[in-house]
Order: structure tokens, then sequence, then C-alpha cells
């Protein structure tokens, strides 16, 4: 592959500028342009119009499947889309990717972790929304758990979560169950995005703008 520069980038669709991408992220600016190259990929799979579609081109990126109805995937998605059109525009997917940056302050995941399960967005994480999603996560492990184990699993999450056991768990409450069972954000944190140009080395670029001038 040809090296991109920056101006050449600024010709694409759905273009932000690396620098300003990179201040506002864990990213540096080769690293953004290498999402750029990956984003690229993915926004043309399909649909070729410069942005990430969610069934035609996001499930099929990141989940391998473009037509089974996909809970986890749809929420992926929806918190990826951060101006609620429809589509990931590529700033949306750097700063959504950077979520999961190792570097990225564990509070940080601990929001998003809450966001994602609540799945209405009413600020609390109800009963019958925990156990959506583990069901979804579960799906999408290709893990199969009888009914009982699922309830149990939803039942002991209430018990050490729920503290004033209203039946719905607010965001200071997952934060302090999050806080106590970091295996909960163990997805939320990709080591690859730790260096992306080494993770895909056909994507590494000459960026027209230097780390050093962030």
């Amino acid at each position: 592959m040809g090296c991109v520069s920056s101006k050449q980038l600024k010709r694409d669709k759905g273009y932000e500028d690396p620098n300003i991408l990179a201040k506002e992220t864990t990213f540096s600016v080769n690293e953004v342009e290498a999402l750029f190259q990956l984003y690229k990929k993915i926004s043309h799979s399909i649909i070729k119009d410069g942005l990430i579609h969610k069934v035609e081109e996001f499930q099929l990126a990141l989940f391998r499947n473009s037509n089974q109805k996909n809970l986890f995937a749809d929420r992926i998605f929806d918190l990826f889309d951060l101006k609620r059109n429809g589509v990931i525009e590529f700033g949306e997917f750097v700063r959504s990717l950077n979520i999961f940056h190792p570097d990225t302050p564990m509070a940080e995941k601990i929001a998003f972790a809450f966001r994602l399960y609540d799945l209405r967005g009413t600020g609390f994480i109800e009963r019958e929304e925990l156990k959506e999603m583990v069901l979804a996560i579960l799906n999408e492990s290709e893990l199969i758990l009888s009914d009982d184990a699922v309830e149990q699993i939803v039942d002991q999450t209430f018990k050490q979560a729920d503290m004033n056991e209203d039946g719905k768990i607010d965001f200071e409450e997952w934060k302090a169950f999050a806080s106590k069972n970091p295996a909960l954000l163990k997805n939320m944190t990709l080591p690859y995005l730790k260096d992306i140009t080494m993770a895909f080395p056909s994507f590494v670029l000459n960026s027209g703008a230097s780390d050093e001038e962030l």
C-alpha cells in the first residue's frame, strides 16, 4: 500500500483532522491516520459512501454476521453513533474506539459499560435489561447456558450491585460494583489499540503532521 498524507485524507468523505482527534483521544497522529485506513476498509466494504452503516458494514466487520439480529452489536453501534444519524462517521469511530484503548482511564470504561447496559436510557440498569444483555453477550460468544443459569447470573449481580435494593442499579452502584469486579470490563479493552500501526502493518502511514505538534 502507498503512503497516505493528511492532505490526501482531506478529500475523503467524513474526514476529520488527525491532529484534533489525537488531542482529544489517547491515539497519536499516526495511529489516527492508521485508523482512517481501517475505517475506509469498513465503510467501503458494501455501501461505498465513506460512512459505516449498521447491519451492512458494522455488524459484518465487527461481528462477522450481517443478517442475524444482534442486540450487543446494536448497542455498540448506537453508542458509537454519537450524532444519532444512523451511520458512524470517522470522528465518531476514533472517539468511540478510544474507550477501548488500554491507556484510557477505567472511569471512562465503567461509564461506557453502564450506558451499554442501560438499554432504555433511563439512567438505571433494570433487571430485564441486564438479562437481555447477558443473553446477547452469551449469544455473541456462542456460549449456551440454561435459563436457570442466566437467572442466577442476574440474581447474583443484583444482589451485589443493587445496594439500596430498589430493583435497579444506578450509576454510583454500578461504579462500585464494576470497581470490585474488574473482569466485567475485560471486553472494554482491546490490546492491539496500544499501537494500531504495529497491529496493522499495512496501515503504517507517513503522517503529514508530527506528534510533537500536539
